[in-house]
């Protein structure tokens, strides 16, 4: 929950109890849930169990919805007979060229990436790049709001649990103002979702319209401990950074020692957008104890996946997403003609890069994560990065997976409590070789930092040959661990203007361009 593009629509998993049927009695509804969830369960699973040529069936019906676009005309869809046709005729696109199509639909014109107009425009900064405008027509917003309901659904069939129902949701979202561009409606995916929520549903969701459209990240997060302190919390949703802030402030303003002294019928945590597992021994604490959660990987481009067991790793593949997906193997991805393939064609343990043709007029689009599969039946993912967040200023390319997992280890073995953390080469220190540096932000300043950088170092010495290889051979020294004081990544994210909703820090660059702000910001 990652690392991840243009995220987060995670308000969609708690909209869509419109499905559970507004009854009084809460054994009613228990039992409306989980005739629903049951349904909704095989009916996925079913999809998995033919999964190449249902995809295959999937991209002939797109082709057919679009060949009278102007993109559907350019690349001469008509023609196209088969997917090995598609993918030597459609090239693998990213927001830039993709962009002229944008502005076109911007100024006005209908029918070009896919009939008609988009009802919406999600606009996202992304991590690689500026401002997007990504698509969404009223055939892809269902399936946003299907995947939702079907993530929880999954949990409700595995472990019987609808207890959730009754009580209080909160999401930590971006505004549902939306701007207007062209008569299309335009906001953070998460706020545009917002305007889905059944009626009769706004009693059981906070924080209310008015504290939701307050701009300034912190007084946002004030203002929603004010609304749900006394309220009987049950489920609670966000990305994990985001999670952190507003339990530290619950807290804080309560005075209890952990969440469950504050809200004793918390059952349900629901988060994704950024790996997890370095923020889950703080959360943890946070909240007291261990309490279900579910994971999900949804984009502005799709919902694309979500966890369907508790206990397995991975995350399931949404086959009922309108989406077309293909892989390119993540050292293919720098290829001029890169091999692209199929869901029939995928293997286990190999990073994939990963890209969508989906019923919103997107087409070989890559979305910039690297996934792998965990399971092939059913198909289940795990993300492991940013094909641009990786190291690789001596020739080492250390990718985001290597990093996390050894950062991981860390905090388990050494009890961390991490906040936040980066890395970024220095290349060109003021005495000695050149090596890795990475930025920490975590509770305590007690810590023996060079006992615990040599620790991760020795790791990732195991995991990457490249760089134990420089290490060995005096290319670069050993990396060095530059502690920072609290609420530091606050601050730079706050000085981007990206603090709050769907933004989150990139864990690795290969370049200084972002730890120079950090280190500016120490004073």
């Amino acid at each position: 929950m990652h690392l991840h593009s243009t995220k987060i629509s995670y308000s969609t998993i708690h909209f869509e109890y419109s499905y559970l049927c507004d009854y009084s009695k809460m054994s009613i509804k228990s039992f409306i849930a989980k005739i629903w969830a049951k349904q909704a369960v095989h009916k996925n699973y079913r999809l998995h169990q033919d999964a190449a040529k249902n995809q295959l069936m999937l991209l002939r019906t797109l082709l057919q919805s679009a060949e009278k676009t102007v993109f559907g005309k350019d690349f001469r869809f008509a023609q196209i007979k088969d997917y090995k046709h598609y993918s030597n005729t459609i090239p693998l696109h990213v927001y830039e060229k993709l962009e002229p199509y944008i502005q076109r639909i911007l100024a006005g014109e209908e029918n070009v990436l896919w009939k008609g107009k988009p009802i919406y425009f999600a606009k996202t900064s992304g991590t690689t790049s500026g401002e997007k405008y990504i698509p969404i027509t009223k055939e892809s917003i269902n399936h946003h709001i299907v995947a939702a309901r079907n993530a929880l659904f999954f949990y409700i069939h595995e472990t019987g649990n609808t207890d959730f129902i009754e009580g209080k949701m909160i999401f930590l979202q971006g505004s549902p103002i939306l701007d207007n561009k062209s008569n299309i409606a335009t906001g953070r995916l998460s706020g545009i979702m917002y305007h889905h929520v059944p009626a009769y549903l706004h009693k059981n969701r906070k924080p209310s319209y008015a504290v939701n459209c307050i701009e300034n990240w912190e007084q946002k997060v004030d203002a929603i401990v004010v609304e749900t302190i006394a309220e009987p919390m049950t489920l609670i949703s966000g990305i994990p950074p985001w999670l952190v802030m507003y339990f530290e402030q619950l807290l804080k303003k309560s005075g209890k020692n952990n969440l469950m002294a504050l809200f004793p019928k918390l059952s349900l945590l629901v988060y994704g957008g950024v790996n997890y597992q370095p923020y889950q021994k703080k959360i943890k604490a946070l909240i007291g104890k261990d309490i279900d959660s579910i994971e999900t990987y949804p984009a502005s481009e799709g919902f694309i996946a979500y966890q369907d067991k508790q206990r397995q790793d991975g995350l399931l593949l949404n086959l009922d997403a309108g989406i077309f997906y293909e892989f390119i193997e993540e050292k293919e991805t720098q290829s001029i003609h890169p091999k692209r393939l199929h869901i029939g064609e995928v293997t286990l343990e190999k990073n994939y890069a990963i890209a969508l043709s989906t019923n919103a007029g997107l087409w070989s689009y890559l979305i910039g994560d690297v996934i792998k599969f965990t399971s092939l039946q059913p198909y289940r993912i795990k993300v492991t990065g940013r094909i641009s967040q990786y190291i690789s200023a001596f020739g080492e390319h250390v990718i985001i997976e290597e990093i996390e997992y050894c950062m991981t280890k860390a905090i388990e073995k050494f009890n961390l409590q991490v906040t936040e953390f980066t890395v970024a080469p220095q290349v060109n220190p003021s005495e000695g070789l050149p090596y890795h540096e990475w930025f920490i932000e975590c509770d305590g300043m007690n810590h023996d930092m060079d006992l615990i950088a040599s620790y991760i170092d020795e790791l990732l010495q195991s995991k990457n040959s490249y760089y134990k290889d420089l290490i060995v051979g005096q290319v670069i020294q050993s990396l060095k661990i530059n502690l920072l004081v609290p609420h530091t990544f606050e601050k730079y994210l706050t000085a981007q203007g990206k603090m709050g909703g769907q933004n989150k820090v990139m864990r690795v660059r290969n370049d200084r361009e972002m730890v120079d702000l950090l280190l500016a910001l120490q004073s």
